[in-house]
């Protein structure tokens, strides 16, 4: 898989940060919870959005991984990463 050269956003709702994925040359729309962001990478309640993002770059590694793992498993148009995939079962 490899990851779609776009820039990551912050929705406009405040909810998370969306991003793609490149899978079987097809664009797979991403986002992950800012709920898992504050849980699973130190992202401090009501961060400004330079935060949420740096936050988000930071844990890239960790996050692709995750949402490939997930588009794997699941296959769709758009996935949700929430605080529960990055639990470990």
């Amino acid at each position: 898989m490899e990851t779609l050269d776009l820039e990551p956003q912050v929705l406009a709702n405040g909810r998370g940060v969306t991003f793609g994925l490149v899978h079987q040359k097809s664009t797979v729309e991403c986002v992950i919870s800012i709920a898992a962001l504050e849980s699973w990478f130190w992202l401090e309640p009501k961060a400004s959005d330079a935060r949420v993002l740096k936050t988000f770059r930071d844990g890239y590694g960790r996050i692709r991984a995750i949402a490939e793992r997930k588009l794997l498993a699941h296959r769709a148009a758009h996935i949700e990463l929430t605080p529960d995939d990055f639990a470990r079962r």
